[in-house]
């Protein structure tokens, strides 16, 4: 059975407001996480991404109530991240309305969190975020909202991750992010082809070609998406279009 094609908007949020930058640096404003969350369940987004981009770097805790208002207008899964930091951080944000987890810099710090959060709420919940910029003929993870190098390699952490209970990838190129010229390819294909868990890929998207690309030759599960939704340069259904037009399954409606 061929699986369909994922297409997940991100809403990247810094106080209160979801924001996009380029490289993970000037973000700006672009509007308010419940709205635009509910706006891209009705172009037909298969899931919404939502991540507290601020809260590792300052040490809050991830927006339990822009979280909350934003999941109970949703009947499309929910992933949030950004400043989840602890076993209790994970059940909060669970317990709030999400439906997955994404942790970064806290699996890094700690993997046992990974098996610890898998084996009390499921491996589905727990999305291990990779951030990863090429060093050389690799890719080293960052974390700290993309400010910190921790010497990993990104492919081997992957397969580390997901034999501690990590259900997701979620794979951001931090040379691609906000540059519109493509999502890494080769950065892709590599995770996937060395972990046996859904692959997301993120970072670099600025036209509807990059994410059949990514889909495709870079073999990823799904693809996250900011820029060219929250500036209005194509909607979810669009992209679904383009990808129904090259022969890749994808999935419309209920």
């Amino acid at each position: 059975m061929t699986l369909t094609k994922r297409i997940i908007p991100c809403l990247d949020v810094k106080e209160g407001a979801v924001v996009k930058g380029v490289c993970f640096k000037d973000l700006r404003q672009v509007g308010d996480p419940p709205t635009l969350a509910v706006e891209y369940q009705a172009q037909g987004a298969d899931e919404i991404v939502f991540l507290d981009v601020n809260a590792s770097v300052a040490g809050v805790r991830t927006m339990h109530e822009a979280v909350r208002k934003t999941a109970e207008q949703l009947f499309v899964p929910l992933t949030v991240g950004g400043g989840i930091r602890t076993f209790e951080d994970v059940r909060k944000t669970l317990n709030v309305g999400a439906d997955k987890t994404s942790i970064n810099t806290a699996a890094v710090l700690d993997p046992s969190l990974i098996s610890k959060c898998a084996d009390a709420f499921g491996s589905q919940c727990v999305v291990l975020a990779i951030d990863a910029k090429r060093s050389g003929d690799s890719w080293e993870v960052y974390t700290h909202s993309g400010t910190k190098p921790t010497g990993l390699d990104a492919v081997e952490w992957a397969k580390a991750a997901v034999e501690r209970g990590a259900g997701e990838i979620l794979l951001t190129s931090m040379d691609s992010d906000g540059m519109k010229k493509g999502y890494d390819l080769d950065l892709t294909k590599a995770v996937v082809r060395a972990v046996r868990v859904p692959v997301i890929a993120s970072g670099g998207c600025g036209t509807l070609d990059h994410i059949v690309d990514v889909l495709t030759v870079g073999e990823a599960d799904a693809a996250l998406a900011a820029s060219i939704f929250h500036f209005g340069q194509h909607t979810v259904a669009d992209v679904k279009r383009a990808l129904e037009a090259k022969g890749v399954p994808v999935r419309w409606g209920s």
